[in-house]
């Protein structure tokens, strides 16, 4: 029993994957693993694309957190710059 969605794309390159399709397809790689319906070689290869799934979606949020700034406000709140999210 195999899911052709997932077995035709363990092979394929993740770095296109939107975070949101990543996420999807991670979810399902570990809902068939949970049931344990797979081969064993099987479950070796969804494993190892589930790994590369995780990396891509870890690496698109570091870029995110990145990206997000906090305003600063000076004493009376009004907006004076941004920095960076995390600067201490």
């Amino acid at each position: 029993m195999t899911d052709s969605t997932t077995t035709t794309q363990t092979g394929a390159d993740v770095s296109g994957y939107s975070f949101e399709k990543a996420v999807a397809e991670l979810e399902s790689i570990v809902q068939r693993l949970e049931r344990g319906d797979v081969a064993l070689d099987e479950s070796i290869a969804i494993y190892e694309r589930g790994e590369a799934l995780k990396k891509h979606c870890e690496k698109l949020l570091t870029a995110a957190e990145n990206r997000i700034e906090k305003i600063r406000l000076d004493r009376s709140g009004n907006p004076t710059g941004v920095e960076p999210l995390d600067a201490e």
